[in-house]
């Protein structure tokens, strides 16, 4: 017969047994205040799929004998593919990078046969890019000892050119920048006479006109009757005056060209009229004239500006400008005075030309030993794009012709050095 159990293990037996049959009540709730958590929120242009709440009975339990299965609906909110209108809105607009030019193909490229997607001009047809470089087409280099090793050798060691060659072609390079798209336009002024603006346009238009290829014109546009025509051997007494009157009869370059005096480099130069009443006449819509006259037959356009910056001929000069060469002298007052200009030129709506200008700092002058270069220098680089200095030339002082290859070498270098900056100031393509 089994044991029975006693009194106290029956209690404890009956105490385990009640505690099982407690039942929960089904309205008891527990309340625990917990901070709220930020629901984490995908971005929205990643979000592809939501899930739809589905109520869930807390007090079911699947039996494990008796696995049910459960789904969940899932519902496409919307396909990611592109952001919404708020975003678009939102989103700061971003400008498209400028195009590159259809014509800046490397020379890599062009070996190989590949072809522009737009039509080239003919000025695409350079001997570097159509000549194989061999023995035969290689050209001999420049230079003393070099060209005594090639000829020596009988053209087998070509060392190339020397250092100084290297730059003279580099800057022949940068001066023969090509344009598209018509004619450029390059006032040369200042608001003090006598600083060299005149010379300046000289050399400036020499050293274009001798490492070009195109044509460069220069017109005396000084209502006080500029000298800029004796710079050079006159061929012609024509001068703007006669442009003006005959600008209908003129039908192609052979008859502009009996208008003006050309010189070594072949730049030519348009004077101004000799008598000063006729050169104040000289007005805003004659240089139109002379102007749109000019713009069918050359490449670069020079004009010798006045001191009379208020003068009608001034606001039409600068209309056209695509960019601008300040000349200041080596004194305080000149100096002063070129910065003037420029703060004019600013306070009347041609800042850009400003920032993209050249001053040409003409050393020549008096006073040009008493003060300090570089200071003047620091200033204008300040407030310009670049500064070049005009050394001292006997044959420029005496005023009279000029011989480009006369002048001095050191003058040379600036006058080329000049025209390079100018040149890479210009718009290369206008529609």
């Amino acid at each position: 017969m089994a044991d029975k159990p006693d009194k106290s293990e029956a209690g404890d037996l009956a105490t385990t047994e009640s505690d099982l049959t407690i039942s929960v009540p089904e309205n008891l709730s527990i309340v625990v205040d917990l901070p709220p958590a930020p629901a984490p929120e995908a971005p929205e242009d990643e979000v592809a799929v939501a899930i739809d709440d589905v109520p869930v009975n807390p007090g079911f339990v699947a039996s494990p004998t008796e696995p049910n299965t459960m789904s969940v609906a899932i519902v496409a909110s919307r396909l990611a593919t592109g952001p919404t209108a708020t975003q678009q809105h939102d989103e700061p607009e971003i400008p498209p990078l400028p195009g590159s030019d259809p014509f800046s193909q490397s020379r890599r490229d062009r070996l190989r046969g590949e072809h522009s997607q737009q039509p080239e001009p003919a000025a695409m047809l350079t001997a570097d890019r159509l000549l194989e470089v061999n023995r035969k087409t290689r050209p001999g280099p420049e230079g003393g000892w070099q060209r005594f090793v090639y000829g020596v050798t009988f053209h087998t060691v070509n060392l190339g050119d020397s250092a100084k060659v290297r730059a003279r072609k580099e800057l022949d390079h940068r001066i023969q920048k090509a344009f598209e798209g018509g004619t450029r336009f390059v006032p040369v002024l200042t608001r003090k006479g006598g600083v060299g603006k005149t010379t300046v346009t000289t050399l400036l238009g020499m050293a274009l006109a001798d490492a070009r290829e195109d044509r460069i014109v220069a017109i005396d546009a000084n209502p006080d009757r500029g000298t800029l025509s004796e710079r050079v051997t006159k061929q012609t007494r024509a001068t703007v005056r006669d442009v003006v009157q005959k600008a209908p009869s003129i039908g192609g370059f052979t008859d502009f060209s009996a208008l003006v005096s050309r010189d070594e480099t072949r730049l030519d130069i348009l004077a101004s009229d000799t008598d000063p009443l006729l050169s104040e006449a000289f007005d805003e819509n004659d240089y139109n004239v002379v102007a749109d006259l000019t713009a069918r037959f050359y490449s670069i356009v020079l004009t010798d500006c006045g001191t009379g910056i208020v003068h009608s001929v001034m606001r039409a000069t600068l209309q056209r400008a695509d960019s601008v060469v300040i000349v200041s002298g080596g004194s305080v007052d000149e100096a002063r005075l070129a910065s003037e200009t420029l703060t004019w030129l600013e306070a009347n709506g041609y800042g850009d030309l400003v920032r993209n200008a050249i001053v040409a700092l003409n050393t020549a002058t008096q006073g040009t030993n008493l003060v300090k270069l570089d200071e003047i220098e620091s200033h204008f680089r300040s407030r310009v794009r670049e500064v070049v200095r005009i050394p001292y030339d006997p044959q420029l002082a005496a005023g009279s012709v000029v011989s480009y290859k006369d002048l001095k070498p050191l003058t040379k270098q600036s006058a080329r050095t000049l025209a390079a900056l100018v040149v890479e100031g210009l718009p290369t393509n206008r529609g």
